[in-house]
């Protein structure tokens, strides 16, 4: 469900915008009736520990605290929706009741959030709450129907405070919702199953790290692999394909090569079936690697323990639904998204004891779909809403390229970010001129005789800046005495350029925020 949901303030009195008040002093029922709970004309402290609606009434589960100390809880029913938390003094006028004051009843309906401090929640921030009661307001003539409900705030500072929110539709009780902050007394509604995909994007990726290994590893080995009787003929047709596939470095040197090896990098197999489209009319390496994964499983012998090997076999072949659905979260409202770490390190997997060339082959193999996986789930982590509402997409792969005769991997990040289209139309009233896109690439490789290197550069109505670095010192210093060259290279291109620097060592790593990962199951 989308739309807007407002804030509004409870009123002071007890008109038609509120459920009307049966003050009689008896507003409280008990569910058990207990004689004496609390003596003639003494009065106490009760909590409200938890909130549920049944048809028209309220089941409350109460803490009530005597005068003596001692503590109790009781249940009861209500005609008003008294907010988890509230505190409320009670009386018992018999044995089946307790009573309320009607200030005391309208103070804890008041004592429920009515606005935000945008100050504390700043506007686009992520709201995700429970939907613990849901009314229809007495319609007023003319004017559309008005459902009020109270909602347990689950996150952000304000986690276990109340919420009253009146809206259009009915909020169905139990369900969990997400919303962003629009302003102190509006809330926009971010569909659900998209926010449980983010939280299935992150619970994969976590997993993902354990298994996944640097795709030089197998690449090497696959170059080396002796013949024996084990390699059949599919084997070897699988491990050529595999790496016939791979660009050197002077065709990710040309735009049409870059674009073939970005096309080709595994990290688009999932939208290639999406579209109808066949994969084995062209090389993609992770479609290549789940062939060679095939051809591997059969000339296993039967003892050999497959279950973390083809952990992520299972997954791959499950990731066209999965990314299905997920893809559908692009360019929806997140929390602001953190970068998860880029590079990825290099993680070499050793031969365990015992296990032959296949076994060791066939692991290296599951190990390489992780590491691509793992990039792909990075991208989707990262692609949402930023804080001040401008739309992140990101892609994120890795190209294992030839220089010679080593194979150097490519590690590729794109950010892109635009303006919404609400807010582009609006400038363009404005400013009579759309904002522009602003695109971010980062690059990280280790090439002989250069040594690590990572790139950063930003890309926004023509002008390009970077930054550059090396973590041998020779490196940084000979590509300082190159980057006036650089720069006439880049306006010979047409570019402006901005910043152009070189440093030695590695980029600084900032404080990292992980998106928000508390959720309630609508069905729990």
């Amino acid at each position: 469900m989308t739309g807007e949901i407002n804030i509004l303030p409870l009123p002071q009195t007890t008109p038609a915008a509120t459920r009307p008040l049966a003050i009689s002093g008896e507003l409280l029922k008990l569910l058990t009736p207990i004689e004496g709970l609390i003596t003639t004309g003494q009065t106490a402290r009760a909590e409200v520990l938890s909130l549920k609606q049944a048809d028209q009434t309220f089941q409350l589960l109460l803490k009530v605290t005597l005068e003596s100390g001692r503590q109790t809880t009781v249940q009861a029913t209500s005609n008003l929706p008294l907010a988890q938390g509230t505190s409320i003094a009670v009386t018992q006028p018999s044995a089946g009741n307790l009573a309320i004051t009607v200030q005391q009843a309208l103070a804890s309906s008041v004592a429920t959030l009515t606005r935000l401090d945008t100050a504390q929640l700043p506007v686009g921030t992520l709201l995700q709450g429970k939907v613990l009661t849901s009314q229809v307001l007495p319609q007023v003539p003319g004017q559309p129907t008005v459902f009020r409900s109270m909602v347990s705030l689950l996150n952000t500072a304000l986690s276990g405070s109340t919420l009253s929110i009146d809206s259009p539709q009915p909020l169905r009780i139990g369900t969990l919702l997400s919303a962003q902050v629009q302003d102190t007394q509006t809330l926009k509604f971010v569909p659900l199953s998209n926010r449980q995909e983010q939280l299935a994007v992150t619970q994969q990726l976590v997993s993902q790290s354990s298994r996944q290994g640097s795709l030089n590893g197998l690449l090497t080995l696959l170059q080396n692999l002796p013949p024996s009787d084990q390699t059949s003929s599919d084997l070897r047709a699988a491990v050529d394909r595999l790496l016939a596939g791979l660009p050197d470095v002077q065709q990710l040197s040309t735009p049409k090569g870059l674009a073939q090896a970005l096309a080709n990098s595994g990290a688009f197999l999932e939208t290639k079936l999406l579209t109808g489209q066949n994969p084995t009319l062209a090389p993609d390496m992770k479609a290549d690697l789940l062939k060679l994964i095939a051809q591997l499983t059969p000339g296993l012998p039967a003892s050999t323990n497959l279950s973390a090997i083809i952990a992520a076999n299972t997954l791959a072949q499950a990731m066209p639904s999965f990314v299905r659905n997920a893809l559908g979260m692009l360019g929806q409202v997140s929390a602001k998204p953190s970068p998860t770490d880029f590079p990825l390190p290099e993680r070499l997997l050793q031969s365990a004891e015992g296990e032959d060339d296949l076994e060791h082959l066939l692991r290296l193999a599951a190990a390489a779909v992780s590491r691509l996986q793992s990039h792909q789930l990075s991208s989707l982590e990262q692609s949402g809403v930023t804080s001040d509402g401008r739309l992140m997409s990101t892609w994120q792969l890795e190209i294992p390229m030839r220089n010679l005769q080593d194979i150097v991997p490519l590690q590729i990040k794109f950010q892109r970010e635009e303006t919404p289209e609400k807010e582009q139309q609006h400038e363009r009233r404005d400013e009579q001129e759309p904002r522009q896109q602003l695109w971010r690439v980062e690059l990280a490789f280790d090439m002989e005789p250069l040594g690590p290197m990572q790139i950063q550069a930003q890309l926004i109505k023509g002008s390009l800046s970077s930054q550059l670095w090396a973590e041998r010192p020779y490196t940084a210093s000979l590509i300082e005495n190159n980057l006036a060259a650089l720069r006439q290279r880049l306006l010979a291109s047409g570019l402006n350029v901005g910043d152009l620097d070189c440093h030695h060592g590695k980029p600084p790593q900032g404080p990292q925020t992980r998106l928000e990962q508390r959720w309630v199951d609508e069905t729990a």
